[in-house]
């Protein structure tokens, strides 16, 4: 920050002569101070809002310091129901009536090799109540599968979809990935998503 100080000393020409008023004394001197500040823009750009929840597709970047891990997270896409080859419908236990999928991508961008799995990702709805994964692989269900208990290593990706039986009739609000020992990340599911 830059500082200008300008001093400005008005005095009657009957000061400067040396002549006094008509009372015998001085003039005084009137003293006026201007001071004028110039703020220099930021080098950061100024930040977004952030209410916690992505918009799908959006990368959402975790820093691990405690685990020595630097990765993103990603939730590409939300389908439902499924458009691809049908899996069997889901069971009554399962408790829903059509599969979703959520496409995801995590990066280990630098660091320690860590490990991903479909559990710690699930569906949340507007009155509270959540889907998990069925956490069912191979036969039919949807491809590329996410990986259940991949270790990815630092350059490296981990990639695919992730089953939810889910009511037909209801759409999420959000996908949401809940790693064990960091904060929730959220991705909004839009009503336009099919």
């Amino acid at each position: 920050m830059h500082r200008r100080t300008t001093i400005l000393l008005i005095t009657s020409l009957a000061a400067l002569a040396g002549c006094g008023n008509s009372s015998g004394e001085p003039d005084a001197i009137r003293v006026t101070v201007t001071q004028t500040v110039t703020a220099q823009p930021s080098s950061k750009p100024a930040a977004a809002p952030d209410h916690g929840i992505h918009k799908m597709g959006d990368k959402a970047t975790i820093n691990d310091t405690e685990s020595n891990i630097r990765f993103t997270a990603q939730v590409v896409e939300y389908q439902q129901p499924y458009k691809g080859p049908q899996p069997q419908k889901p069971s009554d236990f399962q408790g829903g009536d059509t599969w979703a999928t959520a496409s995801i991508k995590v990066c280990n961008e630098e660091g320690e090799t860590f490990s991903v799995d479909q559990s710690v990702w699930s569906l949340e709805y507007a009155d509270g109540t959540s889907v998990e994964s069925t956490g069912l692989s191979g036969g039919d269900m949807p491809k590329p599968e996410y990986p259940m208990d991949k270790a990815v290593k630092a350059g490296r990706c981990a990639a695919g979809l992730i089953a939810y039986p889910v009511d037909g009739s209801k759409r999420p609000e959000r996908v949401v990935y809940s790693p064990e020992g960091l904060d929730s990340l959220e991705w909004a599911v839009s009503e336009l998503t099919d």
